[in-house]
């Protein structure tokens, strides 16, 4: 039975209606469609693209467990599901029963995940003070019971926010190495996985699933307020609220509000969230309790009864893309062996290749030229303190035992503390954050200049 609780240190991701739990041990890409019209594209970027969508295509056969890719062209490529798979799930919104073939653009994710890897993922000061009416239109978005839907007085929203808000990130790209993100589904039931969660650097947990045998025989729901280990660090996914706020000025941990979250229907679930806060602080993300067993009825969460809502083929077809572009390495019992050594994923070196390649030919279908340095995609602009200046999360009227804790730890993080690898990525990215504008889109970034120490 999977437990997977350490001691270390420890963030949670929290929603209104769900939660996300990360356990830290250590102290520590826009929808691109062609333009209309002939475009002169590159002989040599077709094929490292071909190339690479053949190993993909070699990957899924070999990990898909029955899924195939069949490729269209250079970018293009359908995941099929094998004949006789019970499609069972009915989609009472489309009135049909859920596909069993997708078509993804390779070019668009393989851009989309990358930029992950060098993104900030927790709302700050910064990025509301660099975002174009970052307090007066998007702030007010984040906060619930406002009785607005702008923020017309800056002070007020201020006052809700700044319990959760730091001046700048208090994670960072490269931060930790290995990560695992545990998933609700019940083929947890089926596996012995907690050793191997626990020995990640950080553990990421949806929906405050419970970790303890106790919870999972009692199909305990622990819902908010939280018995939180002093490790633990909360991340709001959506919004804040005055009950979130009153809970948060009790309690010792630090708590955090999720930036890059799409604020209207048909937004990405807990889970697609939690893998982009990994990636954005991981350099390997592992995930656990993701997947159904083929010829599934219904979905079914480890601590809970059966319930639907979520789309298990769709789903099971994109994390196996995701794998095969290098994002995550999925880990479930349907898997022939327990030791897998990914060697049939394609290269980092190869994935850099085709990430360039597909960037040169966006930038070709959308007539734009110019270099490909990182920063290409930054919209806006912004300039803050050095790394670790500013004002902290907090507000004057927390109780003493938030007042003197170490809540805040996270924050004021010496540079020299992080990992040699944070180090390095951050002075080679010169000391810029890099903030998602809206959902995933790769052209609308907030970038925020920090000057770096001579």
């Amino acid at each position: 039975m999977t437990r997977g609780r350490k001691a270390g240190g420890v963030v949670r991701l929290v929603s209104v209606a769900v939660v996300l739990s990360i356990i830290l041990v250590a102290i520590q890409s826009s929808f691109f469609h062609p333009t209309t019209g002939p475009v002169n594209l590159s002989t040599e970027e077709i094929r490292i693209l071909s190339h690479f969508q053949s190993n993909l295509e070699q990957c899924v056969a070999n990990r898909g467990l029955g899924l195939t890719a069949h490729i269209i062209d250079h970018c293009n490529l359908i995941l099929k599901f094998p004949q006789g798979t019970n499609s069972t799930w009915y989609n009472e919104q489309f009135k049909i029963f859920e596909p069993l073939e997708y078509k993804y653009d390779v070019c668009e994710a393989i851009l989309l995940w990358e930029q992950y890897r060098n993104m900030t993922t927790v709302l700050t000061r910064e990025y509301l003070d660099s975002r174009p009416d970052g307090w007066f239109d998007y702030a007010a978005k984040r906060i619930a019971q406002l009785g607005a839907d702008k923020c017309y007085n800056q002070t007020l929203c201020e006052e809700h926010l700044n319990l959760i808000l730091p001046a700048k990130p208090p994670f960072h790209p490269r931060q930790f190495r290995r990560c695992a993100v545990v998933g609700n589904s019940g083929d947890l039931l089926k596996t012995q996985f907690g050793e191997e969660i626990d020995n990640h650097d950080a553990v990421i947990r949806d929906n405050e699933a419970p970790v303890n045998e106790e919870a999972i025989l009692m199909k305990i729901f622990v819902a908010f307020p939280f018995l939180l280990a002093d490790n633990e660090v909360l991340i709001i996914k959506s919004v804040i609220h005055r009950d979130f706020n009153a809970m948060i000025k009790k309690i010792r941990n630090p708590v955090y509000l999720f930036q890059g979250i799409v604020l209207r229907r048909g937004a990405k679930g807990t889970g697609m969230k939690s893998i982009e806060l990994a990636l954005s602080m991981c350099d390997i993300v592992d995930i656990y309790g993701f997947t159904v067993d083929p010829g599934y009825t219904e979905w079914t969460r480890y601590f809970s009864t059966p319930r639907k809502g979520h789309n298990p083929l769709q789903g099971r077809a994109y994390y196996q893309l995701l794998e095969c572009l290098g994002v995550i390495r999925i880990h479930s019992p349907m898997r022939a062996k327990r030791k897998q050594d990914w060697s049939d994923v394609p290269s980092r070196e190869m994935i850099n290749n085709a990430h360039r390649a597909a960037l040169l030919l966006k930038k070709k279908q959308a007539g734009q030229e110019g270099g490909l340095g990182q920063f290409v995609n930054c919209k806006v602009w912004g300039k803050s303190g050095p790394y670790g200046t500013g004002p902290v999360s907090g507000s004057t009227d927390m109780t003493d035992t938030r007042k003197y804790s170490n809540y805040n730890r996270w924050e004021v993080m010496p540079f020299e503390s992080l990992r040699e690898e944070a180090r390095k990525h951050y002075i080679q990215m010169e000391g810029v954050s890099l903030y998602k504008m809206d959902g995933n889109k790769l052209d609308d970034l907030v970038c925020v200049k920090h000057p770096l120490k001579s």
